[in-house]
This record gives C-alpha cells, structure tokens and sequence, in this order.
C-alpha cells in the first residue's frame, strides 16, 4: 500500500489550527500562564560538589613548593618558632596585663551552692497537686515532691513568674529573694529563710531529723526540758545553727525574713561589725560624760 500524502495546504491548515490559541482557555491553563517557567540543564553531573565545610583538605608539610607548605613548612627559618613553640601566656617580652592591672574579684570556691527555685514552678506544682499550699512547704516537701532534683547547701527562692502565683503560701527556704518576699506577702502568705547544711538536709529527707523555725535554746535553764522532751519519743537530729559572720548577719536581717531577727533589740543592727551610727553616738556622749564625772571627782578629792 502506497504511503499517504499530505497535501501542502491541508498540512499549513492544521499547522495553524494548532499554533491558533484558545478562545476559551480553561481556569488551570490561565492559572499557569503566568508562573514562569524555570530553564534546567539537561545533565547536572558537572555541577555536583560538597557542601560547604564538609570536605576538608589535608595539608601537606614538606613536599615542595607545589603543596603551598613545602621546605620550611610554613615555620621560617631557625629559631624558638621552627624548633618550638612561644606559650600562650607569653606577651612579647613586656610587662604581662595580669601583673600591671592586677585581678578583679575572685572565685569563692566555698560558697555555698544554692538551687534555685522560682515562683512560676512552684504554682506549677500546685495546680498539679504535688504540694499543698494549705499546709508548710518546707525543704523536705520541695524536694520529694520532685520540684528540685539535687540540693546541695540549700534552695533559695526567686521571684520569676511572681504573677503567677494566686494563692497564700507558708513556705520555709534557706534564702530568698526580694522580689520573691513581695510576691509571697503580696498574696497574704508567709516566708521565712532558715539555715540549712547538706547533712542536715539529708537527715531531714531519712527522717532523722524535724523541721523547726526556732533556734537551738542556749542555757542551763533549757537543759531539763530538752531531756524530759528527748526522752518521750526516738532520738532525732536536731538542725544546726549559722556559725560564720555571713551566715549570722544574713538571718539575723528581718529584710531577709530570717528565723534570727527576733534576736536583734531595737535600734540594732544585723550586723555583727558595723554598729548604728545613732547607737554609736551615743555610746561616745554617754563616755563623753563619764569622764567628766570622773575628773570632776578627782579635782574635788585633791589637796592642793
């Protein structure tokens, strides 16, 4: 059968019917009309590489000038940087910055390690049911209740979230901060600091020990009733008292909300060093007038 064909005309006729656009163009073709359509090669083997930073190339020491690092290996010539090298405190000879300014500060290594606890965590555990505001939150409840995993020396209590919390609370830390007592008294609750160590904190959660806002009673006044007390139940720790100047003056302070400020007298101080200046004047006018009674005496008890 002998091939068909085509008659130039008819062949320019469908030609042109085809390359003619529609009249009626449907809503996904004008949709697409627009967009432009991005051009991609046809073979991208040629562009392929690593990305940035995950190839890095060896250097090569000592292989000619070739390798960028040959002869010398980039050290120069003789001396204290080809055979060593200088050490990292040295400054070229001149007076060091450590000796000509000096240090600032120090690192305590002794101070004590504080967890902190803030209020928004705190009324966390409330909503959830873990502590109850109606009732003391003391270290032992923080702690078992999960609130802070490890204590060291102590919690102290921030102020973070202080809008948070909706509900009077009585609770007992080891510090606590300003902003932290406003909250709290804000909200017509309790706060009071109290000094803690880590063996009593340990003899607190083992039960060995009970949680007081009072200090040890010194005198022998004391004695007797300690021991009828010891002798009605099991022995149990009783929590240590602050030893150091620090510790004293910080819960001697009633700014502090300390289980000590009951032992400052009016117009007293909370530190041990550093007396009122009021006070102090007046202890220099009351020997001021001592000493004059003194050698009032003396001349009237004199001879000639």
């Amino acid at each position: 059968m002998s091939p068909r064909i085509v008659s130039p005309l008819h062949a320019a006729t469908c030609c042109s019917r085809a390359l003619r656009p529609s009249t009626n163009p449907t809503s996904l073709v004008s949709l697409f009309a627009g967009l432009s359509i991005g051009t991609r090669n046809a073979s991208i083997l040629a562009s392929l590489s690593d990305n940035k930073g995950a190839y890095n190339k060896r250097i090569r020491l000592g292989r000619g000038p070739s390798a960028g690092k040959g002869k010398t290996s980039g050290r120069g010539h003789k001396g204290q940087g080809q055979h060593g090298h200088v050490k990292p405190w040295f400054q070229g000879g001149q007076t060091p910055l450590i000796v000509q300014r000096g240090t600032k500060g120090f690192d305590n290594k002794r101070a004590p390690v504080m967890s902190k606890l803030n209020l928004d965590k705190l009324q966390q555990w409330i909503d959830a049911g873990r502590l109850d505001p109606t009732k003391q939150i003391t270290v032992k409840e923080i702690i078992e209740s999960g609130l802070i995993g490890s204590v060291k020396d102590g919690i102290k209590l921030l102020g973070r979230g202080k809008t948070d919390l909706r509900q009077p609370i009585d609770i007992m830390v080891s510090r606590a901060s300003a902003s932290a007592i406003d909250a709290v008294e804000g909200n017509g609750g309790k706060i009071l600091t109290r000094f803690y160590t880590k063996q009593s904190i340990k003899r607190l959660l083992r039960g060995e020990s009970q949680n007081t806002d009072k200090p040890l009673p010194v005198g022998k006044e004391y004695v007797e009733s300690i021991l009828s007390e010891a002798r009605k139940k099991t022995f149990l720790y009783r929590l240590p008292d602050p030893t150091s100047r620090e510790d004293i003056e910080y819960y001697r302070d009633p700014a502090h909300r300390g289980y000590l400020s009951h032992l400052l007298k009016e117009g007293e101080s909370p530190s041990l060093y550093f007396k009122v200046p009021l006070a102090r004047k007046r202890i220099e006018h009351a020997d001021k007038e001592s000493r004059k009674e003194t050698k009032k005496v003396t001349r009237d008890n004199t001879l000639w």
